[in-house]
């Protein structure tokens, strides 16, 4: 029988509970607490967010562009270029291309010159010290140089030659002769003092230790390893000698530290100015100095030798120094004649010497500087270190401006190329590694402790929204032009290849970053629309600083030479990529564009004036004008800095009435159909005397003009208001030689212009040469003579290529 399934008793049912019900208040409550905590959440991360963006906005100006540099070679990789005179700002200065290289250099006095002010000792290149003349007279940018100072009635003749040897860099002598201009001066006591100095990052000593006859010291550093310093008198009498070696307070300070340490001694009833000796009381020494007092004329060698050059054949010095250095003067005479042909040419011998000092002086005024710029961007309250690089670079002037300008140096690019492409090559490259991250490369380089002491506090700060005309496309242009087959010949092309990148974002950062109101218009930032102090506001990141703009700086502005700049910008990057197999369709169609003459027309050319223009909210009727003094109840009054008065309300037009180098802008830079009746309107104007024409070379500025020698205020002279430029000059004869070239109804004018341009420009400055030692500045539009800065060696030196007819 099947079994029986077990019958379970029934459970009872559970007691049914009534539903909780929770009132709607709280549940309201508790939805809202849920978003506040939603909403605090959203915000805490927009702030993050906030914080995050705001600070990767304001590191973006001191962020590099990449990690990957242009430069890949430096130091003793190159140890031809390894030391060299690269401290351009001192009267005679070597140092290498390492980021803290030990410096050595040479301060002078004469001891019977002394004044009521005390001792005047030359170290660092014044106006100042009213020197009659110091020039390079010959210098080849790599193994040797020839100077020649005239203080007074004294000649001084620094030189120098290096000699390859050792893992180290090798070993150079300096020879300094000091020589008499007056027979007067014979006899004439002289102090040199000759030094070796390291920086407070550089690793290494230095001590003395007595030679023969002079003190010369001993040092070791980690890129140089061991070294030696010794001072042989060649010829002349060493009247007394007296060294110091102490704890430096700063490479700009070491003049400094020696006038303080000189003691006034007697010596067998003579009066003698000496050093002290070592003053170290047991500290490691980081500046030794060996002081030579002799009498005019005397000589001697400093011989520097590497302790890793065992293999040295003989010593640098006496006759061995002298025929090596015959032999570089040689090879440089004849490099010189074989590239500017100016013999071939029929200049006389002394036109020569001033062509070779002119290009001399600017590859002895190439520097290497090492440090941070300081920069500012409008993301940030205040000013802030941009990251630590070197510069190899040459400057404007080693008196006024010993240190590294952007648009400069696209200047100087065209004559260094001419002689040395490796060097330029690598000065351009050492600028594109300053590129950060947005494109931008700051305009003035004021890099390590001497080049800082030499520039007021105003001028240190670079603002990011701020551009300089980006010369280094002209210097590209050139090169391709001239040295295209070398680039491909001798496998330099990977310079280009590193470069490019940057050179595209260098333009997209210009042409986005300068843009105007309309397209194909462009405006240069920086100008103060604030100001009640300036007759004109300065464009300083023009170039042209002072050169008479829109009187009211508004966004409607329009400058025709920024225009020209990044026309000419578009070309070189097309013409680059043809060269390295790039995509350059982009920049072919930007540079057509842009260079459309009637887009040209319709932004820049005034009809009512037939000429290029600025446009902008303009008046003429300005003046400067000097309020009354403030009386005080205590106390003299207080006079009130002049203030511009605007007689006549500006209004939108053509900045028309200040015919002058921006008018020439598309002229210049080979924009202008040859075939253009404004050409020949552009030619006629500038032919004329009572606008830019003179007999010494064209004047910045039209008699013409309203601002014409107009000073911008009571502190500053004209400066781009009538002076004649080199730079400017340089790009005329340019043009004029390109447009005499072509075919056109105006090839004829421009060939004429371009002869009678040429030898007024070479006569003026060679006459002025003679006269006063010294390439200028800018030269007055009156009487041709130099003024301002000198010696001005940096675009002035352009007179060799103008010379050489190469364009």
């Amino acid at each position: 029988m099947g079994r029986q399934r077990q019958v379970q008793k029934p459970e009872k049912a559970p007691k049914m509970q009534k539903d909780k019900i929770i009132p709607r208040d709280n549940e309201n409550s508790s939805s809202f607490v849920v978003s506040i905590k939603k909403t605090i959440i959203m915000v805490i991360i927009a702030i993050a967010m906030y914080i995050a963006g705001k600070g990767y906005l304001e590191t973006r100006v001191t962020t590099p562009y990449d990690e990957h540099k242009v430069v890949t070679e430096s130091g003793l990789m190159i140890p031809d270029r390894y030391w060299g005179s690269y401290r351009p700002g001192n009267y005679f200065g070597l140092k290498t291309r390492e980021f803290h290289s030990p410096v050595v250099g040479l301060m002078w006095y004469f001891p019977n010159r002394v004044g009521p002010d005390g001792i005047s000792i030359r170290h660092w290149c014044e106006q100042g010290d009213r020197l009659d003349r110091y020039t390079w007279t010959k210098h080849d940018g790599r193994s040797f140089g020839i100077q020649e100072i005239d203080d007074g009635p004294v000649r001084i003749t620094t030189s120098f030659v290096k000699r390859v040897g050792g893992t180290n860099g090798g070993d150079w002598t300096a020879r300094i002769s000091v020589s008499h201009l007056k027979q007067e001066s014979r006899g004439e006591p002289v102090a040199l003092l000759f030094y070796t100095a390291l920086d407070s990052q550089t690793q290494g000593r230095l001590s003395h230790y007595p030679g023969n006859v002079l003190t010369g010291m001993v040092g070791e550093t980690e890129q140089l390893g061991a070294f030696s310093v010794r001072m042989v008198n060649v010829t002349g009498r060493v009247e007394q000698e007296s060294h110091l070696v102490t704890q430096g307070r700063g490479l700009h300070l070491l003049k400094e530290v020696v006038m303080a340490s000189l003691r006034e001694v007697t010596v067998r009833g003579v009066r003698q100015i000496v050093l002290p000796g070592d003053i170290t009381r047991g500290l490691p020494g980081n500046f030794s100095v060996t002081q030579v007092n002799a009498r005019v004329p005397f000589e001697m060698d400093v011989i520097f030798e590497s302790g890793s050059n065992f293999d040295r054949p003989n010593t640098l010095t006496g006759k061995v120094y002298t025929d090596l250095l015959a032999k570089k003067v040689e090879e440089f005479d004849t490099k010189f004649e074989s590239i500017f042909k100016l013999n071939e040419k029929k200049f006389k011998d002394e036109e020569i010497r001033f062509a070779q000092a002119a290009l001399s002086n600017l590859l002895g005024g190439i520097g290497y500087f090492y440090g941070s710029s300081r920069v500012i961007s409008d993301r940030l309250e205040k000013p802030v270190p941009y990251w630590k690089a070197p510069l190899y670079t040459s400057v404007p002037s080693r008196s006024f401006f010993p240190r590294g300008f952007l648009w400069d140096e696209g200047f100087h690019g065209l004559l260094i190329a001419s002689w040395d492409l490796e060097i330029e090559l690598d000065i351009m490259s050492h600028w594109f590694d300053l590129m950060n991250v947005e494109g931008w490369i700051p305009r003035e380089q004021i890099l390590g402790s001497e080049a800082l002491a030499k520039v007021p506090e105003e001028f240190v700060t670079q603002i990011n929204t701020n551009a300089n005309p980006p010369t280094f496309f002209l210097t590209l242009n050139y090169i391709i032009k001239h040295y295209g087959d070398r680039l491909i010949n001798e496998n330099r092309l990977g310079v280009l290849e590193r470069m490019y990148g940057r050179l595209v974002k260098w333009f997209e950062w210009y042409n986005t970053t300068q843009i105007g109101e309309l397209p194909g218009a462009y405006r240069w930032r920086g100008r103060d629309e604030k100001t009640n102090l300036e007759l004109n506001p300065k464009t300083l990141t023009s170039g042209l600083d002072d050169y008479p703009r829109a009187s009211h700086p508004t966004v409607d502005e329009r400058h025709v030479d920024l225009l020209c700049w990044i026309t000419l910008g578009a070309k070189a990057l097309s013409e680059i990529a043809l060269l390295l197999s790039r995509e350059g369709e982009k920049y072919e169609k930007t540079f057509k564009y842009l260079s459309n003459n009637q887009l040209l027309d319709r932004l820049h050319w005034s009809y009512k004036k037939n000429t290029y223009s600025d446009f902008g909210f303009h008046t003429d009727d300005v003046i400067l004008e000097k309020p009354p003094p403030v009386h005080q109840q205590h106390g003299p009054p207080i006079q009130q800095p002049y203030r511009r008065i605007v007689i006549k309300d500006p209004e939108l037009q053509f900045v028309d009435s200040n015919f002058g180098y921006v008018s020439l802008f598309p002229f210049f830079l080979q924009i202008l159909d040859p075939e253009s009746p404004k050409l020949s309107m552009l030619l006629n104007d500038l032919k004329n005397p009572d606008h830019l024409w003179t007999n010494y070379g064209l004047r910045s500025l039209s008699k013409a003009s309203p601002l014409y020698m107009a000073r911008n205020t009571e502190h500053d002279p004209p400066y781009w208001r009538g002076p004649i430029w080199i730079n400017m000059n340089y790009l005329a004869l340019k043009a004029l030689n390109y447009y005499s070239k072509q075919r056109g109804p105006y090839s004829e004018v421009a060939h004429k212009l371009y002869v009678d341009l040429r030898q007024n420009l070479i006569k003026n400055m060679f006459k002025e040469y003679k006269r006063t030692g010294y390439l200028w500045e800018q030269y007055d539009d009156k009487s041709g003579k130099g003024q301002r800065c000198h010696p001005f060696t940096g675009w002035s030196s352009l007179i060799v290529l103008v010379m050489g007819e190469i364009y």
